[in-house]
């Protein structure tokens, strides 16, 4: 709370970066405003800086809880030396500077059980009182690499499955994925090929789906959520009929990056391929994304179906049956009319030119979630 006669405030430069944020081994700048009413005498001025992880969620009965320290800088701006430090009544301008280290970061970031926070403090000690402070977040990005080699190879995938039992088999539907690289920047579009193989006696539907996972770890515990971030549906796919995309693309809306470095909290993404099948479990290619903050690259698209296994240890999540959707949710009302397939679709534009999800984020993520409960220790 102020002190009587005395009013503290910390101003942080906006000059930095256009996006307002810092990386490792930045300069942050500003200056602490004093204003007193009287004479008053000051043991010291300090300003500090710090940065916290935390998580914390409920499990059964108790309170699963963890939290690591990232920073810790302190500068003392104005101090007493043997004598009382008085200042006059007046208005005092403070600059300051502190540069942040030359080692990575963890991201900012706020989620359902847990965050990432930075903050810039100016504290006014003065005797025979509480101290006097006033605090400024401060946002922290740690820049990915997304040129690295692990994440400019193609990845690709393929699955298949038998519709039916026994004598009441229809034939397989396979669906094979490929993408020209893991690593991705906000903004950017994911060019996706895809070539869809329906042999069964039903309608299927293909789906595109950028997950987001957020995993967080504590008292040897997990909680994790996935939540969807953007996605696109597609049209339907004839009984003995194929369907392939060249490069279609999926954008990537601005969501938190990759958060890889913490060991209390993850934040990975996963770019799903789906053909819903009515009546069964959805066929689907899971390939892993890392998701950075800015900045584009150019890469030629490689449409060559590679062994992903070779490239990126497989990422799988928890195995949570999905409902199939409705008959009358994959065929049109003229088709449900005189039951006649639809005419065979080579190229349908399935994936949108823009993002499904277009909320707009600052280093959140979105709003609804849906939770999965793992195995838990």
């Amino acid at each position: 709370m102020p002190q009587k006669g005395k009013s503290l405030d910390l101003i942080i430069d906006n000059n930095h970066q256009s996006d307002g944020y810092y990386c490792s081994g930045d300069v942050v700048s500003g200056h602490i405003s004093l204003k007193i009413s009287e004479a008053t005498t000051v043991k010291a001025i300090k300003v500090l800086l710090k940065g916290y992880a935390q998580v914390s969620w409920m499990h059964k009965w108790s309170r699963c809880s963890e939290e690591r320290k990232h920073l810790s800088l302190s500068k003392t701006l104005l101090a007493s030396t043997g004598q009382d430090l008085i200042l006059h009544s007046g208005m005092y301008v403070i600059p300051f500077e502190l540069q942040l280290p030359q080692s990575p970061l963890v991201s900012s970031f706020s989620g359902k059980h847990g965050h990432v926070f930075y903050m810039v403090q100016a504290v006014l000690k003065t005797p025979f009182h509480e101290n006097h402070r006033v605090c400024r977040e401060l946002c922290i990005l740690n820049p990915i690499d997304v040129n690295m080699p692990s994440l400019i190879s193609p990845v690709s995938q393929t699955c298949k499955k038998m519709i039916g039992s026994w004598i009441f088999t229809s034939g397989p539907i396979s669906l094979s994925v490929s993408i020209d690289r893991q690593g991705y920047c906000r903004g950017e579009s994911i060019p996706i090929c895809a070539l869809i193989e329906n042999l069964s006696s039903r309608l299927v539907v293909p789906k595109a789906v950028i997950y987001q996972i957020q995993t967080y770890m504590a008292k040897g515990k997990k909680k994790i959520i996935k939540q969807v971030v953007a996605s696109a549906s597609g049209n339907v796919v004839p009984s003995d009929c194929s369907s392939r995309w060249n490069g279609n693309a999926l954008k990537i809306p601005p969501v938190s990056p990759s958060i890889l470095n913490s060991d209390i909290l993850k934040v990975e993404y996963l770019l799903a391929v789906i053909v819903q099948i009515p009546g069964a479990k959805n066929l689907e290619v899971l390939l892993p994304l890392v998701i950075s903050t800015d900045g584009r690259s150019s890469h030629s698209f490689d449409t060559s179906i590679m062994d992903m296994s070779l490239l990126y240890p497989m990422f799988t999540l928890p195995d949570v049956a999905e409902a199939p959707p409705s008959y009358a949710e994959v065929v049109l009302e003229e088709q449900f009319e005189d039951h006649s397939p639809p005419a065979y679709q080579p190229q349908p534009d399935w994936l949108l030119d823009g993002p499904a999800y277009n909320q707009q984020f600052r280093l959140q993520p979105p709003p609804s979630y849906s939770e999965i409960y793992p195995n838990e220790h």
